[in-house]
């Protein structure tokens, strides 16, 4: 008896101490001061406060508690919109849920890299017709300078490059910066971004300019084809908006998932911690990120090709770069 009463207490944690109400209205708040899409999104927040705080009382537990932020959190349908408690973690990710994949690691790995292929850091890559093919699968692991030397070495001794990055759910925005740099001609503006700065849905500060440059160590300027798919997320759609205002590259696949805000933290009167989008960010034609970014040549992974052992993402890049 003795056992099961730990074990209830360890899976169950004792409830807050803090009054439920006044960490409904903490959240509620930094939320409604802070987040970045709610004209964009055309959502009422006032009306979403109306709709949930009346669940939310002095008797609930932990869990009942949890469950109501976790829902009201959901109706701002933003991947980068969580709550943390210790005992669960909210997310969103309806951004590529009810679409297709486009990507097979198992066909990639078995007939694309095979088992020669180099490894540079978190950078995979093979060459695959004369054509450099490059697998970078988190933008949560860092590209040295060393890693990015020795593929751009590669790719001077290619026809082309290809970059996939699809099912990267993004990272660290300065590795998606470096790797850019390397395919940089020139300066170039690729987005424009505002921070959220006050209280009302479009109190926003000034557009400032987001540029990526040139590699100081040198970059290569030939034909580049970049490969993304609906998980392609966050740090993966700024690269691939990065990417995509060069004019060697194109991108090829579906559109990305989106993630173009910049996400904020902070933490309740009972110790939870929470993350929301605070920045927009836009291309040159005004478009939001948050949406995701749309490939050059719209492209689906095809079953019959998979069956045959064949990326037709993959092999068309090849023939497009050869060409």
């Amino acid at each position: 008896m003795f056992f099961l009463f730990s074990c209830e207490q360890w899976l169950v944690p004792p409830d807050p101490e803090s009054d439920p109400v006044a960490v409904f209205d903490v959240l509620w708040e930094d939320v409604n001061r802070r987040y970045s899409f709610f004209t964009h999104k055309d959502i009422d927040w006032a009306q979403v406060r109306a709709d949930y705080r009346p669940r939310v009382n002095e008797q609930m537990g932990q869990l009942e508690l949890y469950d109501v932020l976790a829902e009201m959190l959901f109706e701002l349908r933003d991947g980068h919109v969580n709550l943390s408690t210790g005992f669960n973690r909210s997310r969103n990710w309806e951004w590529y849920r009810n679409f297709p994949v486009n990507y097979d690691e198992n066909l990639i790995e078995q007939e694309y890299l095979g088992g020669d292929y180099w490894i540079s850091g978190p950078l995979q890559h093979q060459v695959l017709d004369e054509v450099l093919y490059v697998n970078y699968r988190s933008f949560g692991q860092r590209i040295s300078e060393a890693n990015l030397q020795v593929v751009v070495e590669r790719a001077r001794r290619s026809r082309g490059v290809i970059i996939d990055v699809r099912n990267n759910g993004g990272g660290n925005l300065s590795n998606a910066e470096i790797l850019a740099s390397a395919f940089a001609g020139a300066e170039t503006e690729y987005a424009r971004q505002r921070i959220k700065s006050g209280p009302a849905p479009d109190d926003f500060g000034p557009w400032e300019s987001m540029t990526v440059s040139p590699w100081e160590e040198g970059t290569f300027t030939g034909n580049v084809m970049v490969l993304t798919n609906r998980r392609s997320y966050s740090a993966t759609t700024f690269f691939a908006q990065m990417m995509k205002a060069l004019p060697n590259v194109t991108l090829l696949g579906d559109q990305t998932g989106g993630g173009g805000g910049t996400p904020v933290f902070g933490e309740l009167p009972n110790g939870w911690t929470y993350r929301f989008s605070a920045t927009q960010t836009v291309d040159p034609d005004g478009r939001q990120l948050e949406d995701g970014v749309v490939p050059d040549l719209r492209l689906d992974l095809n079953p019959a090709a998979v069956r045959r052992g064949e990326d037709n993402l993959i092999e068309t890049a090849i023939v497009l770069l050869r060409r």
